[in-house]
Parts: structure tokens; sequence; C-alpha cells
């Protein structure tokens, strides 16, 4: 019974992880509609920040400032909304495909860089021994993962009321007003270009924060961990939760990531030993087999915007925006 409790608030602190950054890509296209391919570099970015700000001195990569948690979280969102900058403005002048294959190359360029750079990520080896908060008052695993997934909780809830009042505040009306039609919420006098890179630094900061509390979190990371497909899972998650949706991103955050870590231990189950290497493939063909029917039946997703319902509203935004 342990057990089973120890896994359901281990896969429910991960689930809010990626809630989080499934909730920074439905600002971006959701309510935006820029196509970014690159959330596990941004998610990369707050993951190493977190670390080389918060761990104590460590041989072979920078660090050693031992920053307090909550600092640290800081430190990581604010770079990667620098990050964010810094690549938003040479890159959201694109459209669609461009911007889509302009944001991949960034995450891949981070990702290399984690890699490669060893005096400031520690290379390969990754970075170890990352702080928790308050670990200390905690004597067992679990009674620190419960007070964790309490602290995640809290977390979720904040930014999914943040977006709420932002997407639902003249602002956010815009937003989707220039999703819609930019060249109709150019005509009223709005600077498409800055919103658009208003929501993207936005976005990428929640996916850093994400990538701050995954380190925390797990204690250890490394470049093998910010591979695509992790981008692949959250556009899953935006997808069958529904774009467009707050509430549905987090819905599809927790059942995408069920899927796939219950597809994972199916496949230990069913297959011999000597083919399970070969489960996470599996795995991916089952996510987009899922990917593929929600496209079919449930376009919108589980709780996006009805087409219709979403056309006649933007009417109505675009002559209402201040």
């Amino acid at each position: 019974m342990i057990g089973w409790i120890s896994y359901i608030v281990f896969f429910l602190i991960l689930a809010s992880i990626y809630a989080i950054m499934a909730l920074g890509l439905n600002l971006q296209w959701g309510y935006t509609g820029l196509f970014n391919i690159g959330i596990v570099g941004f998610f990369a970015v707050g993951a190493y920040t977190f670390s080389i700000l918060a761990t104590p001195d460590q041989v072979g990569h920078l660090g050693g400032y031992n920053w307090p948690f909550l600092l640290a979280l800081l430190g990581a969102m604010v770079m990667s909304g620098i990050v964010a900058l810094i690549v938003g403005v040479p890159t959201l002048r694109l459209r669609d495909d461009y911007l889509a294959i302009a944001t991949i190359g960034i995450a891949v360029s981070i990702q290399l860089i984690a890699n490669n750079l060893s005096w400031l990520t520690g290379g390969p080896q990754g970075i170890y021994n990352i702080p928790q908060p308050l670990a200390n008052y905690f004597s067992s695993n679990l009674g620190y993962n419960l007070f964790f997934l309490g602290m995640m909780m809290f977390i979720l809830v904040l930014v999914y009321v943040g977006l709420e009042r932002m997407v639902n505040s003249p602002w956010g009306r815009v937003l989707m007003a220039i999703r819609e039609d930019e060249t109709a919420a150019g005509s009223v006098g709005k600077n498409a270009f800055s919103y658009r890179l208003q929501s993207f630094v936005i976005g990428a900061v929640l996916m850093g924060l994400s990538g701050a509390l995954y380190a925390s979190f797990i204690k250890y990371i490394s470049p093998t961990l910010f591979m695509p497909i992790l981008t692949f899972q959250v556009w899953a998650m935006l997808i069958v939760g529904g774009s467009g949706s707050n509430l549905g991103a987090i819905v599809g955050a927790v059942l995408v990531w069920a899927l796939w870590t219950g597809s994972g231990t199916v496949v230990q189950w069913l297959l011999p030993a000597d083919i399970q290497v070969k489960g996470g493939a599996i795995q991916i063909i089952v996510i987009g087999l899922v990917l593929m029917l929600a496209l079919l039946f449930r376009p919108r997703g589980l709780l996006g915007e009805r087409k219709e319902v979403a056309a006649e509203e933007t009417k109505s935004k675009i002559s209402n925006i201040q």
C-alpha cells in the first residue's frame, strides 16, 4: 500500500511540473498562435540556472553560489525570460513552420551547449546533489514527497489563476485577436510583434520555472534529460487537453503523462526482457495514436475552445480590445 501511495505522489509531482510547461505553451500557442518547438530548451535553461545557483561548491562545473530555494527559482525564471527575449526578437517575425524550425534549432543548440561546455554545466556528467527545499526537516522520502506535492499544487494553482486573470484581461483579448487575425488587430493600433514577444517570454518563464522545479525534485540533471521527445510530450498534452484552455492544458498533462508512464509499465509486463529496450518506441507510437484519434474526433481537445464559438468571440474581441 505504501508503495502505491509513493508511486501516485511521485506521478502527481511530475504531472504538475509538466502541467506548468503545458500552461506556458498554451499561452504561446493556444492564445497567441506561436508555433514554439523549442520548449525543451527553455526547460533546460531553467533547470541548469537553478542548479548552478542553488548547489554548494562542486568540482567540474560553475556553481557554489548556494542560493536559497526561492531566490534560485526566481533566478531560473529570469534567465529563461532573458533567453526568450534574446531568441524572440529575431525569430518572432517569422511565421508558422519557419518559427517552428527556428525554435527547434535554438533548443538543439542549448542542448549541445549543455553537453559540451563542461565548465558551465558539467557536460555529459551533469550536475548532481541539487538541493531540495526543507529536505532536512523530513525523515522519510514519502513524507518529503508529500510536502513537495503540496508545494507543487500551490505553485500550479498560483500559475493557473494568474494566467486566467491575464488571458481574460484586455491584454489577453489582444492576444486572441492576434491569434485569429493579426491584420485586424493591427488595424486598431495594436503592435502585434510586441504582444507576441510578451507572450513568448512569459510562456518561456513558465517553462524555465518547471525546469527549476524538476531539477530540485530529481536532484540531478544531464543533457540526456533535455531531448526533443520532451517537446513532443508537452505538445501532446496540450493537444489532448485542448489548446486555448488553461484547465485543458492541466488535464491533458495528467492524462498524457499517465498514458506515457502506464504504457511503459505495460511494456515491461508484456514484452520479453530481450526486447524491452524497444519499449520507448512503443510509448511514442501509443502517444502518436492518441494524438491521431484526438485530432480526428476531438480536434479542439477535451476542453479546448469550439471553433465556431472562438470565431464569434474573436469578432467582438477585435472590436473591443483596448
